[in-house]
């Protein structure tokens, strides 16, 4: 099986789409054409190669008969990367998203995302229902981590080095940082855009699809996460054992759920 798939986790040459507004988003692409496709959305401070192919979900997925299709979310990895809280909003991460649908002329998907991108993709499922068959949302917040940064700290380290005082940020900035070539005054700006009123999933509203919910039994936010689940009306809850937010994605027993989630559908 493993002669037959080389290169598995590889980064192909990231082909841009321009969002409604002109910012360039990085796209990967692996796997034939024809196959039911699965978008992988990323979370915060992370990227597709990050999340996705350094962890063995790009081989696993492929491995399983699907084509794989992921993005750098704006703000990170190769897409652009603006200053301004005001470039990220939710409409404009749901935009991008369908953008790089149509470009890829892709009706319709399964979904992966995890903690930003999971939120991302609550929100797609609700404003976009026809283009998402079903949807994997891993550490999916019900709240603002977001909110617990303390923008001016985090702003000033970034420009002048200053010391960050509030340890939360400073995990932020850690977290930042981990990945090479972040670009933490954008991640700052997007972190404050998420402040505007649309951060968190509104239980009220939940997506109609079959979405399975997956959150590490070591996340501080397992507890909303099963709530969200069960306000979803297809909605079903994994628990990722042993994981915390931040190593959840490299879990195979992860990967294992989701796959099997998203191959009901054939």
């Amino acid at each position: 099986m493993d002669a037959a798939f080389p290169s598995l986790t590889e980064m192909p040459a990231p082909q841009f789409v321009m969002s409604g507004e002109g910012r360039r988003i990085a796209t990967y692409s692996w796997g034939e054409e024809d196959a039911p496709t699965v978008l992988c959305v990323h979370g915060f401070a992370s990227s597709c190669r990050d999340n996705w192919a350094s962890t063995g979900w790009v081989r696993d997925l492929l491995r399983a008969g699907f084509r794989v299709l992921g993005v750098d979310q704006r703000g990170h990895g190769a897409s652009d990367t603006p200053h301004e809280a005001s470039a990220y909003g939710m409409d404009s991460f749901v935009g991008d998203l369908v953008t790089v649908l149509d470009t890829y002329l892709v009706d319709t998907v399964r979904y992966v995302g995890y903690s930003l991108g999971a939120r991302v993709g609550w929100q797609a499922a609700v404003q976009v229902p026809q283009r998402i068959e079903r949807a994997v949302l891993g550490g999916i917040p019900d709240g603002r981590p977001l909110a617990r940064m303390q923008i001016e700290q985090a702003r000033a380290y970034a420009e002048h080095g200053t010391p960050v005082d509030d340890p939360v940020t400073r995990n932020y900035v850690t977290l930042a940082e981990r990945v090479a070539g972040n670009d933490l005054l954008a991640l700052v700006a997007l972190a404050e855009g998420m402040r505007a009123g649309d951060a968190d999933p509104d239980p009220s509203n939940p997506p109609p699809q079959p979405i399975l919910f997956a959150t590490g039994t070591e996340d501080a936010i397992i507890e909303q996460s099963r709530a969200l689940a069960a306000a979803t009306p297809s909605g079903s809850f994994a628990e990722i054992p042993g994981r915390h937010h931040f190593n959840a994605p490299g879990s195979r027993e992860f990967r294992r759920a989701a796959i099997g989630f998203l191959s009901e559908a054939r």
